[in-house]
């Protein structure tokens, strides 16, 4: 959970950089006592979509340190309520980290160190690194990764240091009591050979998904979260394999229990559906929340490919011992990545200084809505 102190130097950084009003949570001015707000227990969860830092990215957060060295945060601050906002926030890396300092943005390459700091810094907890890009750079790809987000403070899963590393299961704190657990899983690795072993970039199989969410409640996990790499590039439609497999893992049941409490997708490049499955929200793609200019399939320039949105899941306690606990509401909040200025927009936040983003906030909320999640009680947020 984010303390207080961090609270108030991410308002301060979107101050600045975006001009957005922030007040740290339990933060009065001086002189006011605010009540002591009673504890439901419950707990806030956003995540958002691939982290994918082409060179126009890096070259931006160049500029934004001055010169030296990488400053990743500038290009994160218009989102950065949201995420410090909420109790435990979860990012998706698609690629591998370089050494700090290198300018190593193109597709397939590293991203500069620096961006775990940004990372860190906006409010991100922990990120799902399973892709096909994870074993990019071998083992010691593997390691500089996992090195920087440790280094900065954001827990993650989904590749491995060791084979011991493979086995620990990501758990995080969220809200006052609620233990979470974040697993990882990749379609595949591109093509490239998993450094190490098998257990150095965990791919997805349904049975190991389903051993490894038990394995997580046997750890103590409240809540267990399941982020996949899956899906058909550029395709707005979930595809068969998307669909099939949300389908099974949501099925899945200890008891009287689900095994897995919300799923995660990413890959695909666009935003994808949200959907409420076996009563379990899965986000089908959330698209890509930073990448540079980006191509199809094809090779001709896709816009959707700036296009994404963050899931915001508020889970509460359940009524009796041994029951899940419940998403009391759910949420997305559509996003930019403002190619001309660097920076990640809230769409609903910035529809008041331009209206030509208007046309494009509305086509993520219909392709997010795409299959029905409104009759779920799905809403847009800010």
């Amino acid at each position: 959970m984010i303390t207080r102190s961090r609270q108030v130097a991410l308002c301060l950084t979107a101050l600045l950089a975006a001009g957005a009003a922030c007040q740290a949570r339990g933060h009065e001015p001086p002189g006011r006592s605010a009540p002591a707000p009673a504890d439901t227990g419950t707990f806030t969860l956003v995540a958002s979509g691939d982290v994918l830092p082409h060179d126009p990215v890096i070259e931006r957060a160049r500029f934004d340190s001055g010169g030296t060295g990488y400053d990743f945060r500038p290009v994160l601050a218009g989102i950065a309520p949201v995420v410090s906002g909420a109790d435990l926030a979860l990012c998706h890396l698609e690629t591998v980290s370089g050494q700090a300092g290198a300018r190593t943005g193109r597709p397939g390459a590293a991203f500069p160190a620096e961006m775990a700091a940004g990372l860190a810094a906006t409010g991100y907890d922990g990120c799902s690194i399973a892709s096909s890009h994870g074993p990019d750079g071998g083992a010691d790809g593997i390691r500089r990764t996992l090195d920087a987000l440790d280094r900065a403070g954001v827990r993650h899963a989904g590749t491995a240091r060791t084979e011991d590393e493979a086995r620990t299961v990501t758990l995080l704190r969220a809200g006052t009591s609620a233990r979470v657990a974040h697993l990882s899983y990749a379609h595949d690795t591109g093509g490239h050979p998993s450094p190490d072993g098998p257990w150095a970039v965990a791919l997805i199989d349904e049975g190991r998904i389903v051993a490894d969410a038990r394995a997580a409640r046997e750890a103590g996990a409240d809540v267990v979260v399941v982020s996949v790499h899956w899906g058909t590039a550029w395709q707005d439609a979930p595809d068969e394999r998307q669909l099939d497999l949300a389908r099974r893992l949501t099925a899945s049941r200890s008891g009287d229990r689900p095994d897995i409490d919300l799923i995660l997708g990413t890959h695909a490049h666009v935003p994808q559906a949200y959907e409420k499955v076996n009563g379990t929200w899965v986000v089908y793609g959330m698209g890509d929340q930073i990448a540079g200019e980006t191509v199809d399939d094809r090779g001709r320039r896709d816009p959707r490919g700036n296009e994404s949105t963050l899931g915001r899941f508020t889970f509460a306690p359940p009524a009796r011992p041994g029951e899940r606990w419940r998403v009391t509401r759910a949420e997305f909040v559509p996003q930019l990545y403002d190619l001309d200025a660097g920076r990640v927009v809230n769409l609903n936040r910035a529809l008041d200084g331009g209206a030509e983003l208007r046309p494009v906030r509305d086509r993520v909320r219909d392709v997010v809505l795409s299959r029905g999640a409104a009759r779920d009680g799905l809403v847009m947020g800010e």
